[in-house]
């Protein structure tokens, strides 16, 4: 019977020797899994980091957006502003055109009437120079 006992004893240290390597093969892959969870936290904190970057240039080419938006506005006020002063001179320029038709009409009804006073006076010193040969 104390055969069977230290039988049993043996295989019940045997056992219990077998379960404590499984347990130590167990926590070497707990620690292994660890390891790797804790590679995969490092990299979602660098790729948080990159995506962190990225956030502040969009942030960045949203402003140089911004700001080109602005400079557009301010481009078209400009351009709206020298249409309306292209269109003033142009008002401004026909009406000196028609001024000046207007002037070189009355040019010439001045130089017509004074064709006429030509004639008249010659006409008039025609007669001066007959009146004067009656005499």
């Amino acid at each position: 019977m104390e055969d069977r006992i230290l039988q049993a004893l043996e295989g019940l240290s045997n056992q219990i020797t077998a379960l404590s390597e499984k347990i130590d093969s167990q926590g070497n892959q707990i620690t292994a899994l660890s390891e790797k969870v804790d590679s995969q936290g490092n990299q979602i904190t660098t790729l948080s980091e990159k995506v962190d970057s990225q956030g502040n240039q969009i942030n960045m080419l949203l402003e140089k957006v911004d700001n080109q938006g602005n400079q557009i506005k301010e481009n078209t006020q400009i351009l709206k502003a020298l249409e309306h002063l292209a269109q003033v001179n142009k008002a401004e320029h026909d009406k000196m055109s028609f001024n000046i038709a207007e002037i070189s009409g009355e040019i010439k009804a001045i130089r017509k009437d004074l064709l006429n006073v030509e004639l008249i006076t010659a006409s008039n010193w025609g007669d001066i120079a007959r009146l004067k040969s009656v005499k």
